[in-house]
């Protein structure tokens, strides 16, 4: 069963930092391109950014291109999301997900319709609260 678990979210203050952490189990973890997603309040789910398998290929959307660093260590089939000078308008509940690639333009849509052991499924976290607050 693939599973994807989000940790790392809380409280901060803006201009302040946090690094998001997902741990992915139930497939080749190296093989597969991995995305994290955004969904604030009141607002859709949007993209973020997203790292290839071999952790080479990084694309980031404009609002957080110098902020955010995007990284992933196979050994421990997990990515993360570095988070730094964060502002009000990054509060939202983040989530990773298997994408099928990732390249520009990075969408959403990345994330639907992914093959993982033969099916055809979309694999997300349950999301982990990140809130930009004073």
């Amino acid at each position: 069963q693939v599973q994807l678990v989000e940790s790392g979210g809380g409280l901060v203050q803006p201009g302040g930092s946090l690094t998001l952490s997902c741990v992915v189990s139930g497939l080749k973890f190296d093989y597969y391109d991995i995305g994290w997603f955004r969904q604030g309040p009141g607002k859709e789910r949007e993209e973020v950014s997203c790292i290839g398998n071999g952790g080479g290929d990084t694309v980031y959307t404009d609002s957080v291109k110098g902020r955010f660093t995007i990284s992933r260590h196979n050994l421990q089939n997990a990515i993360y999301l570095q988070m730094n000078s964060l502002k009000p308008e990054d509060t939202a509940v983040y989530y990773c997900a298997i994408i099928r690639r990732c390249v520009e333009p990075f969408t959403t849509a990345q994330a639907m319709g992914v093959m993982v052991h033969g099916r055809i499924g979309d694999y997300w976290g349950q999301g982990t609260q990140v809130t930009v607050s004073s």
